[in-house]
């Protein structure tokens, strides 16, 4: 008989780096023959598709989202919808329920102590769960709180023609251009967009940086226009500066194969021990970088500091002046932007595969 698995996200709509992920846990199960379910009230088929480039090779069902506060199911029924699956996976937004499926399991995104309030009843709820996170950076937090959980990095593809050329020994097809890619907002884990343009002006102060431009990527919802708008306005009319909101995924792949560098700014300043939840908690955008032989700078903090070898398959820095510092260091030396290159894509091949991340799922998910 074949096996059923069922996800309730109640962030799906928004469709990020914590949807693609959960998803794709689900892709791994639909190799595997499993029916997929999703408690969503719209079916997301083609922005999966098109926003994630996630493609199932079954039909994915999308039943009424008995979750929703409005939903008129009861407590009892919806443990009776629950019973007919095998697996569940439920990306927490801090709230728990009791679950009757076979197996269970919790995704934990972001390491922010509100979201795994682990009380009496909570504890009790979540009883028959496995939790689950995709960086050491996070399980170390939800260790702290007294939360095991299972790791599982997630993939980068990695067969796109774009990503994993062999770079060593030449810089074919790369411009003169810094990336920064991230969602344009202000609030929770900010890719300081705002940040990334200063410190951009300060470099440009060096003659060996007087032809390069800076490009940034990245989502920009309705809600985020203000500080868009903002960073636009620090940018003033520079024509070194350029601005890509809501780019297709192609778009993103030609941008990563022409850029030199990428920068990543995710929690500059913040206080990690104190505020988890405000850095980095992996770094996705950093890894395509470094896939596609861009050489990549990340702030120290958080996720970053568990994929970046310093010096040897990209740079960590904790200020401005030592960005500035260390890229003077690599412009002036081909040799070490070579090794770098080849050392970040060889990085990226050997832990962030799709093979890698559908072994571990099966691993941890199916047995």
């Amino acid at each position: 008989m074949r096996k059923t698995a069922a996800l309730y996200d109640p962030y799906l709509d928004t469709l990020g780096g914590g949807e693609k992920y959960i998803l794709s846990i689900l892709k791994v199960l639909s190799e595997e023959d499993f029916e997929i379910n999703i408690f969503w009230d719209k079916d997301l088929t083609s922005e999966i598709k098109n926003r994630l480039s996630l493609q199932f090779n079954i039909k994915l069902e999308f039943l009424p989202n008995i979750f929703r506060k409005s939903s008129p199911l009861s407590f009892v029924n919806k443990l009776t919808a629950l019973k007919k699956f095998d697996y569940f996976f439920y990306m927490t937004d801090g709230s728990y329920f009791f679950s009757s499926a076979k197996k269970n399991f919790v995704y934990v995104m972001i390491p922010q102590k509100e979201l795994v309030n682990m009380n009496i009843i909570n504890r009790l709820k979540t009883n028959n769960y496995i939790f689950i996170t995709h960086s050491k950076f996070t399980q170390n937090w939800l260790k702290k709180w007294g939360i095991k959980s299972e790791l599982i990095y997630p993939y980068i593809d990695i067969g796109k023609p774009s990503f994993v050329r062999d770079f060593v020994g030449t810089t074919a097809g790369k411009q003169k251009i810094i990336l920064s890619v991230g969602r344009f907002f202000k609030h929770l884990h900010s890719k300081r967009q705002d940040l990334v343009i200063n410190f951009f002006q300060l470099l440009k102060k060096q003659p060996a940086f007087k032809d390069f431009k800076l490009v940034l990527a990245g989502g920009l919802k309705k809600e985020d226009e203000e500080y868009f708008n903002e960073i636009k306005k620090s940018a003033g009319d520079n024509p070194s500066i350029v601005f890509k909101p809501n780019i297709t995924f192609n778009e993103l792949d030609k941008l990563y194969e022409l850029s030199t560098y990428y920068w990543h700014l995710t929690g500059y300043g913040v206080d990690e021990d104190k505020q988890p939840e405000l850095v980095e908690h992996l770094g996705i955008t950093p890894l395509e970088a470094m896939a596609s032989g861009c050489i990549t700078f990340c702030y120290q903090a958080g996720g970053p500091k568990e994929i970046i070898n310093d010096g040897v398959n990209g740079f960590l820095f904790k200020t401005g002046d030592e960005l500035i510092q260390k890229m003077l260091k690599a412009i002036n030396n081909i040799n070490l932007q070579n090794k770098i290159r080849s050392s970040a894509v060889q990085f990226v091949k050997d832990n962030f595969s799709y093979q890698s991340f559908k072994d571990k799922v099966t691993k941890i998910i199916l047995y």
